[in-house]
C-alpha cells in the first residue's frame, strides 16, 4: 500500500514540485499540501498521513512547532524536516523536537524518496557529518555545548536572534513570530546573556554576522554541489 504524506512548506512552487515528484512514485501518495501549522492541522485532521515533509521555515510559524506538537500526539507520524539554513545548526534541533530525520532543502529533489524511506522503516536519515555528532553525544565523547555559541539557545530564541540578523525590528519579529513584544524583549534578554553580549548593538551586530556566515555557508555548498 502506499503512504501517505503531507508536504508543509510555505513555497506553492516548492509544494508543487515536490508532490508531483512523490506522486510518481508507486509507493507514495501526496494526500495534503500546506504552508502553514494551521492549515496543516486541518489537513491531518481530514487525511491522517503516514509522513510528513516539513519546512522549518513556515508562513509565520516554525516548523519545529508543528514537529513537537506531532510528535506529542498519541499515534505520532514519521516526520522529515527541510531546511535551506545550515544543517550544523537545525539537524540535531530537528532530531530533538522529534523528527525522524533531516535533509538540506537544495539536496531535497535527490535526497527525499531514500530519506521518507528510511524514516519509514524506523531509521534515523541524516548526513554522515550529523550522525556523527549524534552518535558523539551519545556516547558522551563530546562535552555539552561550549557556552557563548548557538548551541545554546533554545528554538525559540535562536529564531528571534535569527530574524534580529535579517533585520527586524522587536515588532516586527513579535508580529511575525505571534508573540508579545514584552515576550520577544525576553528572549533577547536571554539571548544577550547566554551569548555574553551586553549592549542592543552588540547583540545585532553579532546577529547579522552570524546570518551572514550561515548564508555563505549555503551558498557555497550549492557551489560545490
Amino acid at each position: 500500500m502506499k503512504s501517505k504524506v503531507i508536504i508543509v512548506d510555505d513555497h506553492p512552487i516548492f509544494r508543487m514540485g515536490m508532490a508531483e515528484l512523490l506522486n510518481q512514485e508507486k509507493d507514495f501518495v501526496v494526500c495534503g499540501l500546506a504552508g502553514d501549522i494551521g492549515s496543516a492541522r486541518k489537513v491531518i485532521q481530514v487525511h491522517q498521513p503516514d509522513l510528513a515533509i516539513i519546512d522549518i521555515t513556515l508562513a509565520g510559524d516554525n516548523g519545529l512547532d508543528l514537529v513537537k506538537e506531532l510528535t506529542a500526539q498519541k499515534n505520532p507520524m514519521r516526520i522529515l524536516v527541510l531546511s535551506m539554513h545550515d544543517e550544523q545548526v537545525w539537524a540535531e534541533r530537528a532530531i530533538r523536537a522529534g523528527a525522524q530525520g533531516f535533509i538540506m532543502k537544495k539536496e531535497a529533489s535527490e535526497n527525499v524518496i531514500s530519506a521518507l524511506r528510511n524514516i519509514r522503516t524506523g531509521k534515523i536519515h541524516v548526513s554522515a557529518r550529523i550522525m556523527e555528532r549524534l552518535l558523539d553525544r551519545l556516547q558522551l565523547k563530546t562535552d555539552a555545548p561550549s557556552s557563548r555559541t548557538v548551541d545554546q539557545l533554545t528554538d525559540r530564541e535562536l529564531e528571534v536572534f535569527r530574524l534580529i540578523g535579517a533585520g527586524l525590528s522587536t515588532r516586527e519579529i513579535a508580529d511575525q513570530m505571534k508573540l508579545g513584544i514584552k515576550t520577544i524583549g525576553t528572549y533577547r534578554d536571554r539571548v544577550k546573556q547566554k551569548l555574553g553580549i551586553k549592549t542592543a548593538a552588540e547583540l545585532t551586530r553579532r546577529a547579522v554576522l552570524w546570518t551572514e556566515q550561515e548564508f555563505n555557508k549555503s551558498v557555497n555548498s550549492n557551489d560545490v554541489g
